[in-house]
């Protein structure tokens, strides 16, 4: 009648049963360990009551039927929401509002949904453009800027339902990317170049953006912009006269528009740009070429070249611009030959004599070019070769479109005037005057009267220095088809295949082959067109706007040096001397040496290291200093074989010799060494003086100026030179003493005061000779008192008189005409010194000296008086 027990029906229940009451059958069912409900949320088990049983052990027991029970596990709040990756990433565009950029999704590992479930995500991160919602989906609220920023970086959590947030926030980064812009990319805006760096690449990392267009051929074209450098790029800044020796012109040609200098003055007043000898004409200003620069008559061959800067001028469109003008210089207004600009048209006149032609002859050759008045620098060469006229403008050739016919001129012997910039009028008008200027700039204007330029050397004469290259044409792909214009200013490339176009431009490069450039920027444009597969043009590729940097560089310190005094007998120049038989010209270029591992405060310590280096000359002067020679009794002498294989010419006048051309400074040394200097005259001249300069790129860097002083020894120098050299006197007597000051005595000076030098050591051996007698007569004296001294001292006299010699300076005659005061002082100091060292001499040395006062005897008598009383001056 009573529950003894419980039991549960099943595969190890994690509960239990217990009997609390056996006579009324309540039991207790719980559990045997912790519950887990993210184990098992529920459990299902059979239960049966048993009761006692019956007999003594109670075996035959009786149970209940079966009841189910059915557990439910509550769940607790105990883990908190945690995020399925480490860190999310997204990519972006620029540009754009998004819906959803990316998903972020935690998870909680509680079992049930109030716990289990998440409800909010949340933006830790603050100001940050971004937005998330309940379900993880990140947006941006604001559009994103690739310029602004490259990239972001968020913190965001998590919560789950019972508002428990993630123990770890997640990182979420967020890159912006630009638009796809169609253009070149990795390239830079400055590219810089250092003289004499030869070819540098100047994209050697450009690549085409094409935003995955369907491409079928890219055309490419690279421009060099120098329009603004010197003559429209860098060219050779040598006198118009060297440059066409050194592109092999034969030789002739006449400057018209010189650089300023003592013969060339009638540039002197024109405005004028000194680094490249370019003169500005405002339309005011005209030069007159002086009569002998250019022959009267020109033949029918002869060639003009200039370079021209022109635009069109506004309200003289009626009125003519001359270049070059040869009109009557009085009484008339008659043109014989000219080159002028007229309404943007070029025109060359030329009048014929009666003497030379009596028939209607071609005069006026007429030129239309757009390159005329287009504010440019371009090259003309007008190549006469009567009757035709041709033109040459940037090496290429145009025929005259209008040739005009004119009779010839009549004769008279009325003056012409040649001009520049102008027109001389002398006729027709109150004053003679200029008319007709020049608005515009005009460089190495100059006539060759007789000759006809080639091809050849009018391409070397307007060649650019400065230019495109190609580095390994050959590694080129097959597919590039380039070209460049006539400077390689301009380059052209076209190719069907992105990559190779990308090779080619990166081996495009800038080179400039001066040792000296002109500095400053260079700029650079590339345009590109895109076609594509069935279209004409299908995207738009932007220009590169990039400049080259071009940097100074180090100047030349020029040096001349060498013998810079000599004297040599006048026989020798009437042969002829060598003026210059060891000089030397060396260029040195000081450097401050750079190293990488250098502090900020080491800078200062730089070591400054000075180098020798290598450059042409394109000019040495000798020049005469004071008058200038007589070439009826002296000139300035040079093989011209010398000049022979060398791009050298020289000029000789009476105030020098001039040596131009482009050339090394050792092809300068040795026409140099071989220059002599002739005087057939040598009695009215003693002495010259010369100085010598040289210059490279006309004058931009000059040499210290090198003088030299030549004596001429005459024929009474010659064998008074000789005697002295028989006489037994120390050498440093005989060293010649220089005197800058150049006048005519300084042969004689530079020797006469050795001579005297010895005449007075004679004569000072003498006199202390004769005071030490006396010294040693008036010791002894002393001894019998002061009446004996005073006889004593007679008797000194007396005995002075009997012995005394004197010896006449034997060049007394010689040395007075030339002797100047300050020398007689000279002699004075010099008797001093000499005095205190001969006065140790010993006997053997007077011995010596009577010897040589034997040479000249005076009878004693009347002239002894006189000769004790200067000897007692003297003394």
């Amino acid at each position: 009648g009573e529950i003894c027990a419980f039991k549960i029906h099943g595969q190890e229940m994690p509960f239990e049963a217990v009997v609390l009451n056996k006579t009324s059958g309540e039991g207790r069912l719980r559990a045997k360990s912790p519950i887990d409900c993210e184990l098992q949320k529920e459990y299902t088990f059979i239960i049966q009551a048993y009761d006692c049983g019956s007999g003594p052990g109670g075996t035959n027991w009786k149970k209940s039927h079966k009841a189910v029970v059915h557990i439910q596990v509550k769940d607790v709040n105990e883990f908190s929401p945690a995020f399925k990756e480490s860190v999310y990433k997204a990519t972006v565009t620029e540009g754009k509002i998004y819906d959803s950029i990316l998903q972020v999704e935690a998870i909680d590992e509680d079992c049930s949904p109030q716990y289990s479930q998440i409800c909010n995500y949340e933006i830790v991160t603050a100001d940050v453009p971004f937005a998330i919602d309940r379900n993880g989906n990140i947006r941006n609220t604001e559009k994103l800027s690739y310029d602004k920023q490259h990239q972001y970086e968020i913190m965001v959590t998590a919560f789950d339902c019972g508002q428990k947030h993630a123990t770890e926030d997640v990182l979420v980064r967020v890159n912006v990317k630009p638009v796809c812009k169609p253009g070149w990319q990795d390239w830079n805006k400055r590219i810089e170049y250092r003289p004499g760096s030869g070819s540098i690449p100047l994209f050697p990392s450009i690549h085409l953006e094409t935003c995955d267009g369907p491409v079928s051929s890219i055309h490419t074209t690279i421009e060099l912009q120098t329009n603004y450098i010197g003559k429209g790029c860098d060219r050779e800044t040598y006198s118009e006269k060297s440059l066409q020796k050194l592109c092999g012109a034969s030789s002739g040609a006449i400057d018209l528009l010189p650089s300023p200098s003592t013969t060339t003055n009638w540039t002197a007043g024109l405005l004028m740009d000194s680094n490249d000898i370019i003169f500005k004409f405002d339309g005011k200003q005209g030069a007159k070429i002086p009569d002998g620069i250019v022959p009267k008559n020109l033949t029918d061959q002869f060639t003009i070249t200039l370079w021209m800067k022109h635009g069109p001028s506004p309200g003289l469109r009626a009125e003519k611009e001359t270049i070059l003008c040869n009109s009557d210089k009085t009484e008339m207004n008659r043109h014989h030959y000219a080159l002028y600009v007229h309404n943007c048209r070029l025109v060359f006149l030329l009048r014929k004599d009666f003497d030379q032609a009596d028939t209607f002859r071609p005069a006026e050759f007429h030129w239309k070019l757009d390159q005329i008045c287009d504010k440019e620098w371009h090259y003309y060469v007008v190549n006469v070769e009567f009757p035709v006229v041709t033109l040459y403008m940037d090496g290429t050739t145009y025929e005259p479109y209008l040739v005009t016919n004119d009779w010839p001129i009549h004769p008279s012997h009325i003056a012409m005037q040649l001009t520049v910039g102008a027109c001389w009028q002398g006729g027709e008008v109150t004053k003679p005057r200029f008319a007709q200027y020049f608005h515009g700039s005009l460089a190495s204007l100059t006539i060759r009267p007789g000759k006809i330029e080639s091809q050849k050397v009018i391409s070397c004469l307007q060649a650019c220095k400065e230019g495109l290259d190609i580095n390994s044409l050959e590694s080129l792909g097959q597919g590039i088809k380039y070209h460049f214009n006539p400077s390689q200013s301009v380059l052209v490339m076209e190719g069907d295949d992105i990559e190779n176009i990308n090779q080619a431009l990166r081996k495009v490069s800038y080179i400039n082959s001066r040792q000296f450039p002109t500095p400053g920027v260079r700029r650079l444009k590339v345009s590109s067109k895109v076609q594509c597969f069935g279209e004409d043009v299908c995207i738009s590729i932007p220009d590169i706007d990039a400049y080259v940097m071009v940097f100074q560089a180090n100047e030349p310190k020029i040096t001349i040096t060498g013998m810079d005094h000599f004297a040599r007998p006048a026989a020798q120049f009437e042969r002829g001397v060598i003026l210059l038989p060891d000089i030397r010209i060396v260029s040195t270029v000081t450097k401050m040496e750079h190293q990488v591992d250098l502090r900020e405060h080491d800078r200062a310590n730089k070591q400054v290291v000075v180098e020798e280096m290598l450059h042409n000359l394109d000019f040495c002067d000798v020049l005469v200093i004071g008058a200038e020679l007589d070439p009826e009794q002296e000139c300035l002498e040079l093989d011209h074989r010398e000049l022979q294989g060398k791009h050298l010419d020289a000029t000789n006048s009476t105030a020098g010799y001039s040596i131009y051309g482009v050339d090394s400074m050792f092809s300068y040394e040795q026409v140099l060494r071989q220059l002599r200097y002739r005087n057939w005259g040598t009695l009215a001249t003693s002495d010259r003086k010369f100085r010598v300069k040289c210059s490279e790129l006309n004058g931009r860097y000059t040499s210290n100026e090198f003088n030299l002083e030549v004596n001429i020894l005459h024929s009474s120098n010659s064998n008074f030179m000789d005697h002295v050299n028989h006489m037994i006197v120390q050498p440093q007597f005989l060293q010649s003493v220089q005197h800058p000051e150049g006048s005519a005595s300084a042969v004689h000076n530079s020797v006469v005061p050795s001579v005297a030098t010895i005449v007075i050591i004679i004569c000072v051996s003498i006199l202390v000779f004769v005071i030490t007698l006396g010294v040693y007569r008036i010791r002894t004296a002393h001894q019998h008192g002061s009446a004996e001294h005073e006889g004593a001292k007679e008797n000194e006299m007396d005995w002075d008189d009997s012995a005394l010699t004197i010896t006449v300076n034997p060049m007394e005659k010689y040395e007075k005409p030339h002797q100047t005061e300050e020398e007689s002082e000279e002699e004075d100091i010099d008797d001093e010194e000499e005095d205190t060292t001969s006065a140790e001499s010993d006997d053997s040395e007077e011995e010596e000296e009577e010897e040589e006062e034997e040479e000249v005897i005076v009878q004693k008598g009347d002239k002894q008086n006189a000769t004790r009383q200067e000897q007692l001056e003297w003394d």
